[in-house]
């Protein structure tokens, strides 16, 4: 897996997904459509992880946070940054979302979650705020942020 070749991939969802309001309906949609154990699921979870061991994802770290913005907003990712994170046990940094945030979930640890949700998606709408928190172990978390738009407060 190569970093055009993870672009490509992720594209594929952000085409699905580009123009659609980013709230509750959108994460139903998403994990009816592309749940934890779906093809689809499997290889963005296996692009992610071979992307980490590969050293070209998560490649920054702060306060035991690894993270990484792979693509800024591109018209082939349909106006959608790309970010990846590897969180353990933690509360990362308080930020909001201008306008909204898509996440798939990929636990590395049986049980892991992020915010509370279990492995697969979930969407915050315009304007939300949150600590993203990883709890019950170790997991992997892409991002979508259209128009790469996100705002680290001091909350």
């Amino acid at each position: 897996m190569s970093p055009h070749d993870f672009e490509r991939l992720v594209a594929g969802v952000t085409a699905q997904v580009a123009g659609r309001p980013l709230d509750d309906s959108l994460a139903a949609w998403l994990n009816h459509t592309w749940p934890a154990g779906s093809p689809t699921f499997g290889e963005l979870a296996s692009a992610c992880r071979s992307g980490v061991a590969d050293g070209w994802l998560c490649n920054r770290e702060a306060g035991n946070v690894r993270y990484g913005r792979i693509f800024k907003a591109l018209p082939d990712t349909h106006g959608f940054s790309v970010d990846v994170v590897d969180m353990q046990d933690i509360a990362g940094p308080h930020h909001v979302h201008p306008n909204g945030e898509i996440d798939l979930i990929m636990p590395l640890t049986e049980g892991a979650t992020f915010d509370g949700h279990p492995a697969g998606w979930c969407v915050y709408g315009c304007g939300s705020a949150h600590r993203p928190t990883v709890a019950n172990g170790r997991a992997l978390v892409l991002y979508l942020l259209p128009q790469g738009a996100i705002e680290f407060t001091r909350t």
